[in-house]
């Protein structure tokens, strides 16, 4: 026995089922707590003390939040620093019994022998456990030929011949098994041999699990003949036989980890259609895996596997704690139920009530758009339900050949029949409550959720379709009314709007469309003052989901905005992000292309709008100029004439005192023709000035 708590260090090769282990292992509790001084401090402490302390893992898959209970984490250590990691830990769990991918072999090849190297200098004792495949036992064939049903155990584990492809996992489980002999060492190692896993996130029967809760196909598709026997076990179990090889120290080395189920594939496949998807399940050829992308070459290896195993020795020997002995087919309901909750597939059921006008139908269809889920018109429920009776009636269907089947739809559509008769085309209350409850309770609904369109409308409506029927029974001691929480909306939205916004609503829609929706005057008003009754009434629809503890939220409609895009917004923030796989390849390249348009539209309206605006500045500029230049213009010509009129008085002067003495000046100087011409008439004009 280790010291506690036992310092365990994992080398999970499937990122899927490493935390599951990992956490199982973490919240082991002690051996020897039960004890009266222990419990004591247990119980005044409020836990017990754990029997593991996971000091590593080198997977770098786990978001921070998700390993609180791990010590350290490494992403890629050389291996001097995960060698000395490993000598400081008790026990080493090495897996590549989902992933032996050469690497992952050589890896734990080395841990093991490096450890064997130095176990002289162990101390304390220290263990190995490498977690195989049941692949090593793939092609092991019984001793006895005749006798085809006789099933394999631990016994045979030297028999064993392992599928072509996991010869190396073979090879390095010889190894393990090889350097954990001697008595005296102190160097323990064993090899479990485990089924396919599942659980959880469900590992390699995931594509089943998907295709069956988006119901993406009629019939969920079998990749072969589906007749082989596959042995499996849940990831907790699989951390079980971990937990009890560290703690018993079993004297057999190798350790078969499968459940008690002896399933084949088919049946596998068949129970998940029954419990998550259509219920029908179909034979494809097993290329055809290839082709749809459902698995690689690799996985359909493990899902061709045909055995038939018995381990004895963790039914005998060890203290499990089973979650799913009986295997994955006899507690589907529990495994779906852990399916969803770790993929966090959780429906979003939703209530869109208000005013007729108001906009829900509108609002409803862009919320199925977000979250993938179900719009829910009563009317279209009721003609899809009367169309499906008529196909089965009729024989249209091959599926529905049953006489129990048609007898019973036969019955049903001939009340539905009797009764629109007798209303005048109109569905009595409780066939329309069956109808609509069997509709909810549908695969699709069930799995990914629904938005119900105006409907209920009345207090009395809605406790006829939610309530459980023995509530009324019940007494007086339950003080919230018992409902049926599968088909009951956890988000209720009443939009509001005042009666003249929607009159003028109505009155703007082109007559056509006012006689399609039965918004004519003679109908909108008629439904308008209905609504107001019953929102006025002494028990309302939105009391019935108050006294649930399921409180409406109240939205008021002020504008035209036909997107409702300010409504969205406050119906998405109250529901918050969508809780399923998002959209298909298909139509998220739909998706991306219609980003891709709007992004390439806003680049070109930005770009007009950025040329327009460069247009009309020039434009603007040009006027600009234009008018500059105009008034330059003007300028010059008041400057010419202002210094036309400064310069006559000017003029006048020259021509009548200095112009004549001038030309008489210049005459004589003709004459004269003096030396210095300009000396000559500048005395001559000075004399002329002095006697005048």
């Amino acid at each position: 026995m280790y010291k506690q708590p036992c310092s365990v260090f994992i080398f999970w090769s499937q990122e899927s089922s490493e935390l599951e282990v990992n956490e199982f292992l973490s919240t082991c509790v002690a051996a020897g707590t039960s004890g009266d001084a222990d419990a004591e401090e247990t119980s005044a402490s409020g836990r017990a003390e754990p029997a593991f302390r996971i000091v590593g893992t080198v997977s770098s898959s786990a978001k921070a939040g998700e390993t609180s209970f791990l010590l350290e984490r490494y992403a890629s250590p050389t291996r001097d620093e995960l060698l000395e990691r490993l000598l400081e830990c008790d026990v080493v769990v090495y897996n590549i019994s989902e992933n032996p991918a050469q690497q992952q072999v050589e890896e734990a090849t080395w841990a093991v022998t490096a450890l064997h190297a130095d176990s002289e200098n162990f101390k304390s004792r220290k263990m190995f456990i490498l977690v195989s495949t049941v692949m090593t036992w793939a092609m092991t064939k019984p001793q006895n030929r005749e006798e085809p049903d006789v099933l394999l155990t631990e016994e045979e584990f030297r028999r064993r011949r392992p599928h072509p492809s996991f010869k190396n996992s073979n090879s390095l489980e010889k190894l393990v098994l090889k350097l954990g002999r001697g008595k005296k060492s102190k160097f323990t190692c064993y090899v479990v041999a485990g089924g396919l896993q599942y659980g959880k996130g469900e590992n390699l029967f995931h594509y089943f699990f998907k295709v069956s809760w988006l119901m993406q196909f009629p019939k969920v598709p079998v990749f072969g003949q589906g007749t082989n026997h596959i042995p499996m076990i849940h990831v907790y179990d699989l951390a079980g036989v971990i937990q009890n090889i560290i703690e018993l120290r079993p004297k057999s080395k190798y350790i078969l980890a499968v459940d008690d189920s002896k399933n084949t594939l088919e049946e596998i496949v068949k129970m998940i259609s029954d419990t998550l998807g259509p219920g029908k399940i179909n034979e494809v050829p097993e290329q055809e895996a290839i082709a749809m992308m459902a698995f690689k070459p690799e996985e359909l290896e493990y899902l061709s596997i045909n055995l038939r195993l018995d381990a004895f020795i963790i039914k005998d020997s060890f203290s499990l704690r089973w979650t799913s002995k009986s295997g994955m087919v006899e507690n589907m309901e529990s495994i779906v139920e852990e399916y969803k909750d770790t993929r966090q597939l959780l429906p979003i059921r939703i209530c869109l009530v208000g005013p007729p006008s108001v906009g829900k139908t509108t609002v409803s269809e862009k919320l199925c758009s977000r979250y993938q889920i179900h719009h829910i018109k009563i009317k279209e429920v009721i003609e899809e339900k009367i169309t499906q009776l008529k196909e089965i009636v009729n024989g249209d269907d091959p599926e529905y050949v049953g006489e129990e089947v048609a007898a019973a739809a036969h019955t049903q559509l001939d009340n539905i029949n009797k009764s629109m008769e007798m209303n005048a085309g109109r569905l009595a209350d409780h066939l329309v409550f069956d109808i609509l409850q069997e509709k909810l309770n549908s695969k699709p609904c069930r799995n990914q959720g629904f938005v119900l369109d105006g409907f209920p409308k009345t207090y009395e409506q809605a406790r006829l379709i939610f309530l459980d029927e023995d509530t009324e029974n019940q007494g007086l001691v339950v003080k919230i009314p018992v409902y049926n929480k599968k088909i009951t909306p956890e988000h209720v939205i009443a939009l509001e709007a005042a009666d003249d916004f929607l009159t003028k609503r109505v009155q703007g829609l082109p007559e056509s469309i006012a006689e399609k929706m039965y918004y004519t005057q003679d109908e909108f008003l008629p439904r308008l003052m209905r609504y107001r009754q019953l929102s006025t009434a002494e028990e309302t629809l939105l009391d019935f989901f108050d006294e649930l503890e399921i409180h409406p939220e109240h939205i008021e409609v002020t504008t035209g905005d036909p997107e409702y895009t300010d409504v969205v917004k406050k119906i998405t923030e109250m529901v918050g992000i969508p809780k399923n796989y998002g959209l298909s390849p298909e139509e998220q390249e739909e998706e991306d292309r219609k980003k891709e348009e709007g992004r390439k539209q806003k680049l070109a309206a930005e770009a007009a709008e950025k040329k327009c605006r460069n247009e009309a500045a020039l434009a603007e500029m040009a006027a600009l100029y234009e008018e500059w230049q105009k008034n330059l213009t003007e300028v010059k010509r008041q400057e010419h004439e202002l210094l036309e009129a400064r310069s006559l008085p000017l003029r006048n002067y020259l021509m009548k005192y200095v112009m004549p003495s001038l030309n008489e000046a210049m005459l004589e100087c003709c004459k004269i023709k003096p030396e210095d011409p300009v000396d000559f008439l500048a005395e001559r004009l000075l004399r002329s000035n002095q006697q005048d």
